[in-house]
């Protein structure tokens, strides 16, 4: 999973002109990326992840406040650049991969009591926010992984 995160003031989604999800910061905007190889303990370790980062004002995390998210499907995080000048999007998960794991992610940060709102996974949304500092934060399940260089 790749998980771009934004510090915001506010953030909102909407779809077709209806708001799905809005929050009220200081808060959490979570752009979600599944791949392939990703499981549901993919999604448990980043939503613990995200959770207790200190990223917020005065160095507090979403679950010290609880501070709000609004997490929203982002298949384009895995998009590749490399060759030409189109994207490739094959190391993003299709939806019936995704989406349930991205489900996981939003179930296992309510489960730390977070309040969490979400985009509408699959559609065409618009995304709204306030980045707050700018802080703006990747976490990555691969990266994660890999032993820190010193």
């Amino acid at each position: 999973m790749r998980i771009v995160l934004q510090v915001v003031s506010r953030a909102a989604v909407t779809v077709a002109g209806e708001t799905v999800g809005e929050i009220e910061g200081p808060g959490v905007l979570a752009l979600v990326g599944v791949t392939h190889t990703d499981a549901p303990e993919t999604a448990a370790r980043l939503a613990e992840k995200v959770a207790g980062l200190r990223i917020l004002p005065g160095e507090t995390s979403c679950a010290d406040g609880p501070s709000p998210v609004l997490v929203v499907s982002q298949f384009t995080l895995y998009g590749d650049v490399r060759k030409g000048r189109r994207p490739s999007w094959s190391r993003a998960a299709p939806g019936d991969v995704s989406e349930p794991l991205f489900e996981e992610f939003v179930r296992a940060l309510r489960g730390r009591g977070i309040p969490v709102e979400t985009g509408r996974f699959g559609a065409h949304m618009e995304v709204a926010l306030v980045n707050d500092g700018p802080v703006t934060v990747l976490v990555d399940s691969e990266e994660l992984e890999r032993p820190r260089r010193r």
